[in-house]
């Protein structure tokens, strides 16, 4: 779940308009404030931790990382999921997360692969369900995810499968977002990922090193969040 943050430069960007990119699409875009992002993050984190407020700090959260996301055409993106919808998903995973940790500490490796096939169903699930709940001007978008379980199934073994690569999993992870993208249904426009490979590499590496620091993962956080989604952009269909 693109993470699965924002005063305003996007509240500017609403009132100017569709960003056009030199290929002819509007490219997404998302700003936040630092510190707005760092007591909302640690609210999250708690909840998730204390288990039972999980789905509610779960939707609340994303209510506000969606409303810091512009669409050009699209004003006022909101986010219209229900914490109880949540409820049988989100406790069924922890559940399952807590089935892993035992059958791995008593060396139940069979049982242990069923769990991590249920898990990647749970995802699947949420994007779905994320996607489908996406709203402009209160109003539901009526968008869907499209894609089939085994696809997705098989680009989660595919990444696994990259990290003995080294780097390969960078060219994965472009694929499978535009994969993403593709499969978006219910829009008028075609959702297009132009993030190549070696842009998501040496992001993510530079990511990963400054995560060590602790204190620049705010600010990372967003230099990454705004470069991902201006590689996401809305093209008119058949153009």
């Amino acid at each position: 779940m693109v993470g699965f943050q924002h005063s305003h430069p996007v509240a500017a960007g609403r009132s100017s308009g569709a960003t056009t990119t030199h290929g002819g699409g509007a490219a997404l875009s998302i700003d936040f404030g630092i510190w707005e992002f760092v007591w909302r993050g640690l609210v999250l984190v708690l909840g998730l931790l204390l288990v039972i407020p999980g789905p509610w700090v779960i939707v609340w959260y994303l209510k506000w990382i969606v409303s810091c996301v512009h669409v050009p055409g699209r004003p006022n993106l909101g986010f219209t999921g229900n914490p109880i919808t949540l409820v049988t998903w989100y406790f069924g995973a922890v559940i399952l997360w807590a089935a892993a940790i035992y059958m791995a500490v008593n060396d139940m490796e069979e049982l242990d692969h069923v769990m991590e096939l249920v898990q990647i169903v749970l995802y699947w699930l949420l994007l779905r369900w994320g996607i489908a709940n996406l709203a402009s001007n209160g109003e539901p978008l009526g968008l869907s995810f499209s894609g089939w379980f085994w696809a997705y199934l098989g680009w989660n073994l595919l990444m696994a499968i990259s990290f003995v690569t080294i780097i390969g999993w960078a060219w994965v992870v472009s694929a499978q977002a535009r994969w993403y993208c593709r499969n978006i249904q219910g829009t008028r426009r075609q959702v297009v990922y132009k993030g190549t490979g070696l842009q998501n590499l040496w992001r993510i590496l530079v990511m990963s090193i400054c995560f060590v620091f602790i204190i620049p993962i705010p600010w990372v956080y967003r230099w990454m969040m705004r470069w991902q989604l201006s590689q996401t952009e809305l093209i008119e269909r058949g153009a």
